[in-house]
């Protein structure tokens, strides 16, 4: 029996605490790039590196740090993370220039991946049984909530406070967290210190080097290939240095005793869910600049009107949140991550149909279905992800399957904008002369800027476009319905490589 001092909900609370601030921090930066730029005396193109910076970062290290989590301890890869995070929060709202600006930026998502990665773990092990399976989905609800409230946390900071105090806001918050988890989050040996054959194993640095390289490699082109252009030579040399960087990263841990347990791959369902939330980040956050764009540029609202336009997504997704865990226990993982993408793909239609002229409640309808997917899709996955694994390897688990949301996300901006790209060429592609200057107005929302001649014809392109968008992530949601099925149980006669983890699993109470 855990004592007060070490309670589960302290666990609980700190972990939330912490995924609360590393999502927040993906969306909130967007709504105050312009502010930025002016008060740094700098390019737009330029400050969009403090979003990019905090991505690729964020994204490079997920898989390295839920490894090093099972090796060192989960809490202290998660204190330090936090510590991280809090002093280059402090950096970034103190900073007196971009490039200042940027390098603090890539150190808070240095500190974002080590607090994100080991958590899923973390929640797991607090917890046993039905209990678990309960931390799990509300720990899921909390930080997807934070992700689609962050535009209108970010409008009221910018528009009240100045941008700067979406930074200094974190370092309070920070050194609270740090200091509860050092008194009441549980301290213990490496988690995989006790298990067969892990005694005494060093840190495989060169394992923990691949994988960063490999994940920076195969994020950085999908992060400045629609701006810079898909054939840059950074962006070729980037694709390239990432299949090098994977064939070496995987001959070094298929020799055994590396970083990463490559023999985890090979379970179907911690596969499945590390696609699965793959695609689910890439059919939601992926669109949603588009969608946040579409809300500012064809009704003019400011950010904070914007971000306000999307709460009825968030309310349903905290609504739909409350009666997860009673669904969970009704039905099996596959069922309800398969009604959640159905979900999605629905809202998607409708927000298709909205673009295309249709009606304020087609639109809000299309919202609530978006909030009610992603509610019911997430906390079956993270439940997968930890529970069809030793517990000594929950960590890594829970790395990878963290690694493919920022991935889902960097990918879903990446093929959602060559998309809208290429609908909106074909929009003003027969229009009138200036077609250059008509489409850079049209691509950013700034229908102001333009003639009143040709706003109809701008307005009708910039729609056509985000209504691709949407088709287009309906159909990844059509393909995670099909997906799916790969979080079915596997028989016992299937094979033993893939039951044995589930036999060294920890069994409810």
């Amino acid at each position: 029996m855990p004592s007060r001092r070490h309670s589960p909900r302290w666990t609980f609370a700190l972990v939330s605490a912490g995924g609360v601030m590393m999502t927040l921090d993906v969306t909130v930066v967007n709504v105050a790039l312009p502010d930025i730029a002016r008060d740094l005396e700098s390019g737009l193109g330029r400050v969009q590196w403090t979003v990019s910076a905090y991505s690729l970062a964020f994204g490079a290290l997920l898989l390295t740090a839920g490894a090093l989590s099972d090796r060192i301890g989960r809490r202290a890869v998660f204190v330090a993370g936090m510590g991280l995070f809090t002093l280059a929060s402090a950096a970034c709202g103190l900073a007196p220039d971009a490039g200042t600006l940027i390098a603090a930026r890539a150190a808070q998502g240095l500190g974002g991946s080590m607090v994100f990665a080991p958590t899923l773990a973390l929640v797991a092990a607090a917890y046993e049984g039905a209990r678990r399976q309960a931390a799990i989905a509300s720990y899921a609800l909390v930080a997807s909530a934070a992700g689609a409230l962050g535009p209108i946390v970010g409008g009221v900071f910018v528009e009240a406070l100045g941008w700067r105090w979406i930074f200094l806001v974190n370092v309070p918050i920070g050194v609270l967290v740090v200091a509860g988890a050092l008194a009441r989050m549980p301290g213990s040996a490496a988690p995989g210190s006790a298990a067969p054959g892990d005694t005494g194993r060093r840190v495989d640095v060169l394992g923990a080097v691949l994988a960063v390289g490999f994940l920076l490699a195969l994020h950085y082109p999908l992060v400045t290939g629609p701006e810079a252009g898909w054939t840059a030579p950074e962006v070729l040399a980037s694709a390239a240095a990432c299949v090098l960087l994977a064939a070496a990263l995987v001959a070094g841990q298929r020799r055994g005793g590396g970083l990463i347990d490559v023999t985890l791959l090979r379970i179907r369902a911690l596969s499945g869910a590390a696609l699965l939330g793959f695609l689910a980040r890439l059919s939601s956050l992926g669109m949603l600049a588009f969608l946040t764009l579409w809300l500012q540029s064809t009704r003019a609202y400011s950010p904070l009107q914007a971000g306000l336009l999307l709460l009825p997504l968030t309310g349903s997704l905290l609504v739909a949140g409350m009666f997860v865990n009673r669904l969970q226990k009704a039905y099996a993982p596959d069922v309800l991550v398969a009604r959640g993408f159905a979900a999605q793909g629905l809202g998607l239609l409708c927000l298709a149909a909205a673009g295309a002229g249709a009606g304020h409640a087609v639109m809000v309808t299309g919202l609530v279905l978006l909030g009610i997917g992603g509610a019911v899709i997430f906390p079956p996955l993270m439940g997968v992800a930890v529970g069809t694994v030793p517990t000594e390897r929950a960590g890594m688990a829970s790395g990878l399957t963290n690694a493919c949301y920022p991935l889902g996300t960097a990918t879903g901006v990446a093929v959602f904008g060559a998309v809208f790209s290429a609908r909106l060429d074909s929009g003003i592609g027969g229009g009138p002369a200036g077609a250059g200057p008509l489409r850079e107005a049209v691509e950013t929302g700034r229908f102001d800027l333009l003639a009143p001649a040709l706003r109809p014809l701008a307005r009708s392109a910039f729609s056509g476009a985000f209504t691709a968008v949407c088709l287009a992530a309906a159909l990844v949601c059509l393909l995670g319905v099909v997906a799916a099925r790969t979080l079915r149980p596997v028989p016992a006669s299937a094979g033993a490589l893939a039951e044995r983890p589930r036999t060294r699993a920890p069994q409810p109470s």
